[in-house]
């Protein structure tokens, strides 16, 4: 099935130094003019190892009504589960496009497990400049195969080490948030699955862009998951809005950022912001 990827857009694109019509966005989103350049304000970054609980689970829920967002660091996921899930994605996504079109998504598919570039259309008909791979990691009866690539071959492998570390984070994030709101340490896990709690995971591969000025990788959102966990890398885009103005994020090696989403909102009904997130393109 052939599948329009916004990579192959990339290549005409870079040729021509210029992108089409329906990527750009308007002045009111275009990152050049709409991001802030002066004092940027840090989103929480906190220590998953601290001993003390009690600080933790406060820090936690503090970052969550004030941001909706944090980052964690020392969270116990070794350095070679992140890197190696990174390497297979990158690995897959430079195979040819006819091996990448093998996990496509079918047209007629209400589930969003496979590979493409759109999930919805967008305000205005514009596009996002990024094509992407979904499926389900956990737990294993939601687990179709047919879209896990069997090239590059230790894709399999990185992806079920790290659903096997994951779990924990998540549990751990469940639990603490639980327990800053006077809540039974398993109260939110159950509310959002238990047992049965779906992990998706979800690569995104934005193609190197001629004019990251005028487009964004990813449009500004609301998360619709529970809890959304970023492996970000060096290369800068992820922004917050916040205060009226769009901030960067900063890359901080081997940490994950965490995004309250809006299933965990709706459970808790506590807590208090409303946060949005976009992903600014960079030079290549």
């Amino acid at each position: 099935m052939e599948v329009k990827t916004v990579q192959a857009i990339a290549f005409s694109s870079m040729c021509a130094g210029t992108i089409p019509p329906e990527f750009i966005r308007s002045e009111k989103e275009q990152p050049a003019i709409t991001t802030f350049h002066g004092y940027i304000p840090q989103v929480p970054t906190i220590d998953f190892s601290d001993p003390d609980e009690e600080k933790l689970t406060r820090l936690i829920v503090e970052a969550s009504s004030e941001w909706g967002m944090f980052q964690i660091v020392n969270h116990g996921i070794p350095c070679d589960v992140l890197n190696n899930l990174q390497k297979v994605g990158k690995e897959f996504f430079e195979l040819p496009q006819e091996e990448k079109e093998l996990y496509a998504k079918p047209p007629d598919s209400k589930s969003v497990q496979g590979y493409g570039s759109k999930l919805q259309k967008e305000v205005e008909g514009k596009k996002a400049w990024v094509d992407h791979l979904f499926h389900n990691i956990w737990p294993p009866p939601a687990i179709n195969y047919q879209f896990w690539p069997k090239k590059p071959p230790t894709y399999r492998a990185a992806n079920e080490e790290y659903a096997k570390w994951l779990q924990g984070v998540a549990e751990k994030l469940f639990g603490r948030l639980s327990l800053g709101l006077g809540l039974g340490e398993s109260t939110l896990k159950e509310s959002v699955g238990g047992d049965e709690l779906l992990y998706v995971l979800k690569i995104n591969y934005y193609p190197p862009c001629p004019r990251p000025d005028l487009a964004l990788g990813v449009v500004a959102h609301t998360d619709m998951s529970a809890i959304t966990i970023l492996i970000p890398n060096e290369v800068q885009g992820l922004q917050v809005f916040r205060d009226d103005h769009w901030f960067d994020v900063k890359y901080i090696s081997n940490a994950l950022v965490i995004h309250v989403g809006d299933q965990l909102e709706v459970q808790i009904g506590r807590l208090d912001f409303n946060l949005s997130s976009r992903l600014e393109l960079n030079s290549y």
